[in-house]
């Protein structure tokens, strides 16, 4: 009963506050949440450098969910902000608001499952999905998308609106190149779907548009066969000339030579180089490298993560 009477109370200061011209049962039918769990974990993000508590947030089961939210908002007399929030990973307070409704995008029970068109080697998602959850879903047909981001605890819309690098991108381009067709409601609360042949102007913008241009609810990604298996190789540099010397060449190799994934990065702080793990290794299980960092000058290293794809046919010549 407690909790009901904050919920009715919070939605009438909505209203108030915002000039909401929905009826407070259509609020609460949209999935709307003010309980203080929900408030708090909208009011920060990975930077953990600004806390902003919104008025509300949405869970939304469908697109027209946040379309109807994000018209509400341009209709509103009093005019209110919407932010669209995926995991939580900006690190300065772009997807929080103060003066309106966090759209919460990832969670159980948003937006569907991925649908996986294995002919056409696409998958139609929604924006607040995983892309672990897309890679899993994808592989129970043999496919996989073709660009990723090393960490893949990151939703859909939010590495498309900002352009989704990884160790791919010298191959396949970033995330943005992969994509076929978007359905982004717009600031007007128009829900519109967008592709280089249909309304290329929105979709161009949307696509690394860091969600200033409408907020991504579908993504049709494109495909292709999963390899059945990877070699992967580690290789650590105290010397930075040699690391990016290394680095552009992999990059630059063509036909069977060329591999498949190549990224590289710095590992700073002796802290983080005995303790400092791959994106190919488990959180549970840390690569010990104390020995390089103890004799490394300024405790600073340098790493090219490297992968090349087989058959079980090629496995006996994949060494060379």
């Amino acid at each position: 009963m407690a909790t009901k009477l904050l919920l009715t109370f919070a939605i009438c200061r909505l209203i108030v506050t915002v000039g909401l011209t929905l009826e407070p049962t259509e609020l609460l039918r949209l999935g709307f949440t003010v309980d203080p769990v929900d408030v708090e974990s909208a009011s920060v993000d990975f930077g953990l450098m600004t806390k902003v508590e919104p008025l509300a947030v949405l869970r939304p089961s469908s697109a027209k969910d946040v379309a109807q939210l994000v018209k509400a908002a341009y209709e509103s007399s009093h005019g209110f902000t919407v932010s669209a929030r995926g995991h939580g990973h900006s690190i300065n307070g772009q997807a929080q608001t103060g003066t309106g409704v966090v759209v919460q995008m990832s969670g159980v029970g948003s937006g569907g499952k991925p649908r996986v068109w294995g002919g056409d080697m696409y998958v139609d998602v929604w924006g607040g999905e995983l892309w672990i959850d897309v890679l899993k879903s994808c592989l129970a047909y043999g496919l996989a998308p073709k660009s990723w981001t090393d960490y893949l605890y990151l939703s859909v819309g939010g590495t498309l609106s900002n352009a989704g690098i990884s160790g791919q991108a010298f191959h396949h381009g970033p995330q943005i190149s992969n994509v076929h067709e978007l359905d982004v409601v717009t600031g007007k609360g128009e829900l519109m779907t967008c592709s280089k042949e249909q309304n290329p102007e929105l979709f161009h913008a949307v696509l690394g548009g860091l969600g200033q241009f409408g907020i991504i609810t579908r993504a049709r990604i494109s495909l292709e066969p999963a390899p059945q298996r990877v070699r992967w190789i580690r290789v650590l540099y105290s010397n930075f000339s040699a690391f990016t010397k290394d680095q552009e060449y992999l990059i630059s190799l063509h036909g069977n030579q060329k591999f498949d994934y190549v990224e590289g990065f710095v590992i700073v702080d002796e802290g983080l180089i005995n303790n400092w793990r791959s994106s190919f290794f488990s959180p549970r299980n840390p690569v010990k490298i104390s020995s390089l960092g103890s004799n490394n000058n300024g405790g600073v290293l340098y790493c090219l993560e490297i992968t090349k794809n087989y058959h079980e046919s090629t496995a006996e010549t994949i060494d060379q």
